[in-house]
């Protein structure tokens, strides 16, 4: 095996460090720090797959190493995000069981789900051109934007995102991760308008949101994703 053959899979590890120093970060009490490397994870998962698709570099052990960085990046790291931000909301412990109140614990389903995720992606043929539930980078992305664009308006440290908000993002990126609603990608096989509108539209307004509002647009971003998916998704396989 060439040297290319190896860069892909070199790109990928750097997405799987990247999600190792996210735990890191948030175990150390630096969410915004943590959340950033989610970021740069989801670059270096974009770039392995453009790098294997430039090179030809497609190899069965890219694809396995793939998914287990993904679970790392893209579902134990934002598990660890979502599980600092229920601690927040929390007053006073719910369901104490020892040292621990137990209900934060309903953070991890989002590593769970998105290893059934990442599992359900690598025996499914039909998702090339879009997706089957919504991919684990996107939940991971929403997760990740929500402590800075609490950072952003000032309200980190004081659990501003309540209890109740924190469950039903939980709940609902869970169940989306594994349905089957299509969701959108952005393998274009042309720059044409036509039939990549939603596309373009999407990126134009991510791009305006951002500039205008920084991180505090974020989440919004990926919730006119999901709008725009479950209203376009079927129809851009």
């Amino acid at each position: 095996m060439s040297i290319k053959q190896h860069i892909p899979n070199c790109i990928t590890c750097c997405n799987l460090l990247s999600g190792c120093l996210s735990i890191l970060f948030m175990g150390t009490g630096m969410p915004v720090k943590a959340a950033i490397m989610i970021f740069v994870a989801g670059l270096f998962d974009f770039f392995d797959g453009f790098a294997a698709r430039l090179l030809n570099a497609h190899s069965p052990i890219g694809g396995d190493l793939d998914s287990l960085s993904d679970v790392v990046s893209f579902g134990v790291a934002p598990g660890f995000i979502m599980y600092w931000l229920m601690l927040k909301a929390i007053a006073e412990p719910i369901i104490p069981v020892g040292p621990f109140d137990i209900l934060p614990f309903i953070a991890f389903l989002l590593p769970v789900f998105s290893a059934i995720r990442l599992a359900k992606f690598n025996i499914d043929d039909t998702q090339k051109t879009s997706f089957r539930g919504i991919p684990a980078p996107g939940m991971a992305i929403f997760v990740a934007s929500l402590p800075l664009a609490l950072a952003q308006v000032g309200h980190l440290a004081d659990g501003s995102l309540r209890l109740g908000y924190c469950i039903g993002i939980v709940l609902i990126f869970s169940f989306m991760m594994v349905c089957n609603l299509r969701f959108f990608s952005f393998k274009m096989k042309n720059v044409k308008w036509k039939g990549n509108e939603v596309r373009f539209i999407f990126i134009a307004l991510a791009v305006i949101g951002f500039a205008v509002f920084r991180f505090v647009a974020l989440p919004f971003i990926m919730i006119a994703y999901i709008i725009l998916s479950i209203f376009f998704g079927e129809k851009m396989q």
